[in-house]
Order: structure tokens, then C-alpha cells, then sequence
């Protein structure tokens, strides 16, 4: 297997000149590693000794430690550094002109998700954004998409459900880098700041993230494998229901259940237990936070059998036209806020259309429905490939 040489570690062993001299910022958490595990801070403090003025930390905190949506986290000082950490999760989540004062560049290094709903790429676009205002210079620090870079799957965002879990007309499982998007963003949707991104070196866009040779650090506390990256794109809908997606158990969005549910008549709506690519394993749990806290769960894990034929958002979209089949007056949407918009609904913003919500709802054809969202994963195919970094 061929290691994957992210971003970082190409940034680091082959810098460009005009970074010396110029005071640093640095947006990252925990899985901002290279393959030795080391923190990309320490490393870029060690390689511009004094240059690193400002760290900045995304949504779930710089260590990763808030669990939850809309849990908040402050600015603090890094204890080693002795530099400020601004947190663009927290009373705001657009840097100010008073953050970036501190720096001259500001350099991104996040693991994201290659998937829609994930905010780690909408905090990359409004650093964007906020450096075009103040004439800062941005270089995004590569990463893979753990899903692969081939696949797209799902409907495109619809204008009237943007939000922080949405920001630009993009699928469900987009297929790209964060470098790629930042380019996308940059360029295709008129930021227009002063941009760069270092790319990797040896990724290819089949590779999924255990294909790349690096280490898996959860970006954030609740995706703590690559399965658990996987199985997001589509098990991430539960958020907007009173189904648990595993919050609060060793397993979240593998994980999904409630205590109404019957296990017999999900697998009979659903055509047994083995579905492409997975593997619905019934079982029950007690979620030790969250949703259904303490309280006796019936529901599944998913086992993923094939990745390459496994479509998590259809699976878990057509698992949802289940439960509303079967269980339409216990099942409940879950009531905003979320993700600081506090009049549409959740699942809505998560769906990110929500004529997809109402023909599950009125138990359209499951097939008709993801036929009806290909033709704008074509169109967006053709529009970010002017922005595509690897072959």
C-alpha cells in the first residue's frame, strides 16, 4: 500500500518562501496530525519558530471535547504556545477582523468528512470569506475525503434549506477534498480571496480512508472509525428525529434505534436484513446520553459488506420511509433549533430539500426519488471539475 502524504507533511518538507516572516494562524483540533501523530501546531511553531501568532478551532472544540450541536465552546489561550485559540464555534462562527489582526496567513488543516451536513467545510468558507475582507492570505493543508473521491450520491442542496449544515448547492456525499471544495468555493461561488492549497501526494480518488496508510483521529467526537465515516452520509438524518443515532453509545451513527421500534416490521419494509453493500443486524441499547438517555433501544448496527455497492444515504432514507410506514404516531421530527436556525425544520436542513422529505412522506418510490436527484449530481460534477486536484 502506498502512504498518502497529506498537505501538512508536504507544507512542512517544502515550504514556500514567502511564509517566512509572516505571522501565522493555524485553524485545526486533533486529527490535524501527520502520520507520526504530531500535532500540526507544534510542528508548524517548530519549523517558523516565533511565526505562530493565532490558533483557531471548528465546531466540537480545539481538543474535540463538546459532543453535541450547539454546544459552544470559548476562546482560550494555548497553555504551551501561550497563544490565543479563537473558536469559530461559539459567539461567532465567522472569524472577526479583530481574530485575524493577529495573523497575516492563516493556514486550514481539517479532516473533513465528504459529506454535506459536515460544518468543517463552512467554517473553511467563512474564514474565506472573512479574509477577503481583511486581505488575509489562506493555504488550506490538504486531506482525503475518507469516502473516496468517485462517488456522489444524494439530492443538491435547495436554496431555501441553506444553513450551517449547508451552505452551497452541493450533494449529500460530494466526492471531494477540503482543498478541492476551498478551490470551489474560492473561485466558482465568488469569494475571490487569496488562496492556496497544498495538495497531497499519492492519493487517488478510489482510495477510502483506510486505503491511504494514515492514521484515523475522529475530527470530531462522534466519528470515531472510518465506519463511522462511512455510514454518515445517510445516518446522519436521524439527528433531525427522535431516532438516537447512537449518541451515547460506543457506536453512534453505526448504531440507530428507539424504544417504539419493531425490529420485524423494519426488516419486512426494508426486504430482510441484507441490503447492497450492508448488513442490518438487529440489536438493542441503552444510549448513555442524548437521545432516549438511559432508556431500552431496539434497532440496528450497520455492517458495511461492500463498500463500493453500499449507498448510505438511500439505505438510510428508505429506512426512515419504514418507521414512517409503520410507526407514523410515535415517530416525531425533532423541533428547532438546530444548528442555530430556530424556525425550519431539521430534518429539512438536513435532507436539504424538503420536497425529497414530503415524497417520503407520501411513500414515493424510493428509486424514483434518487433518479430524481441525478441529473444535478451531473451538473455538479461538471461544475467542480475545473477544481479537482487528483486523478
Amino acid at each position: 500500500m502506498t502512504s498518502v502524504k497529506t498537505g501538512l507533511e508536504n507544507f512542512l518538507s517544502n515550504p514556500p518562501e514567502w511564509v517566512k516572516h509572516k505571522r501565522l494562524g493555524l485553524l485545526c483540533n486533533p486529527a490535524s496530525v501527520d502520520r507520526q501523530f504530531r500535532h500540526a501546531g507544534k510542528l508548524i511553531d517548530e519549523k517558523f519558530p516565533g511565526q505562530l501568532a493565532a490558533l483557531f478551532s471548528p465546531q466540537h472544540g480545539f481538543f474535540a471535547e463538546k459532543q453535541d450541536n450547539m454546544i459552544e465552546s470559548d476562546n482560550i489561550r494555548d497553555p504551551a504556545l501561550n497563544i490565543p485559540i479563537f473558536s469559530l464555534y461559539g459567539k461567532t462562527r465567522i472569524p472577526t477582523a479583530e481574530m485575524l489582526d493577529h495573523t497575516d496567513i492563516v493556514i486550514i488543516d481539517l479532516q473533513d468528512i465528504g459529506t454535506r451536513v459536515y460544518t468543517f467545510i463552512y467554517t473553511v468558507s467563512y474564514c474565506l470569506e472573512a479574509a477577503k475582507q481583511t486581505g488575509t492570505k489562506i493555504i488550506v493543508l490538504d486531506r482525503p475525503n475518507p469516502l473516496n473521491g468517485v462517488a456522489l450520491e444524494g439530492n443538491i442542496l435547495s436554496s431555501d434549506c441553506t444553513s450551517f449544515v449547508g451552505r452551497y448547492p452541493i450533494p449529500m456525499r460530494h466526492g471531494l477534498t477540503v482543498g478541492e471544495l476551498a478551490l470551489m468555493f474560492n473561485e466558482y461561488f465568488d469569494i475571490g480571496c487569496d488562496l492556496s492549497v497544498v495538495p497531497m501526494k499519492n492519493w487517488k480518488r478510489s482510495m477510502y480512508f483506510d486505503d491511504t496508510g494514515l492514521p484515523w483521529i475522529p475530527p470530531s467526537p462522534n466519528l470515531p472509525t472510518p465506519a463511522s465515516a462511512l455510514v454518515y452520509p445517510g445516518q446522519v438524518i436521524w439527528e433531525g428525529t427522535n431516532i438516537s443515532e447512537g449518541r451515547g453509545t460506543t457506536q453512534p451513527f453505526e448504531v440507530f434505534g428507539a424504544p417504539f421500534l419493531d425490529i420485524e416490521k423494519i426488516l419486512s419494509f426494508m426486504g430482510g436484513h441484507i441490503l447492497p453493500g450492508t448488513i442490518l443486524r438487529p440489536l438493542a441499547f441503552e444510549p448513555t446520553s442524548n437521545k432516549w438517555q438511559k432508556e431500552f433501544c431496539k434497532g440496528f448496527q450497520i455492517h458495511i459488506t461492500d463498500r463500493d455497492q453500499y449507498k448510505p444515504y438511500i439505505t438510510s432514507l428508505k429506512l426512515l420511509q419504514g418507521i414512517l410506514t409503520h410507526f407514523p404516531e410515535l415517530f416525531k421530527y425533532k423541533n428547532p433549533p438546530y444548528e442555530y436556525e430556530f424556525k425550519r425544520l431539521p430534518i429539512d436542513l438536513i435532507i436539504g430539500d424538503k420536497e425529497i422529505r414530503k415524497r417520503l412522506e407520501n411513500f414515493d418510490n424510493l428509486e424514483e426519488i434518487e433518479n430524481s436527484w441525478q441529473q444535478g449530481i451531473n451538473d455538479f460534477r461538471k461544475r467542480s471539475e475545473p477544481f479537482v486536484l487528483y486523478s
